[in-house]
């Protein structure tokens, strides 16, 4: 997809499978990426490419992202171009995007006792 081009994104709420909202996006949203919708922020969890068959081809016609309400954590690290959540120089640090440590998954790393 070139950067100028946008297409329509279906959000949907990941444990009901609502329709949170439809909407233009300028980016392609990748799992463990923040998204705000109507003031609120959701993880994105999985992203799902719709297409449709127009003169015998198919074509991408838009993406359907399964979300869930989250909240956007303060401390994050940049990893070889990903951002992950948490202090990365740390050892029990997951290297995620969605999930911080195995000792505080909810963090903040700041005050941890084990912190490394």
């Amino acid at each position: 997809m070139r950067e100028a081009e946008s297409l329509l994104t279906e959000v949907i709420l990941t444990q009901s499978e609502e329709i949170l909202a439809k909407i233009q996006l300028d980016w392609t949203p990748q799992p463990g990426n923040y998204l705000d919708v109507d003031g609120r922020t959701y993880t994105v969890l999985e992203r799902r490419h719709r297409y449709h068959l127009q003169f015998g081809r198919y074509k991408l016609n838009k993406v359907a992202v399964y979300v869930q309400s989250a909240i956007r954590p303060d401390e994050q690290s940049l990893v070889d171009g990903q951002w992950i959540i948490g202090d990365a120089t740390c050892q029990y640090n997951a290297r995620s995007t969605l999930l911080r440590c195995a000792v505080r998954p909810l963090g903040p790393c700041e005050g941890c006792k084990d912190r490394l």
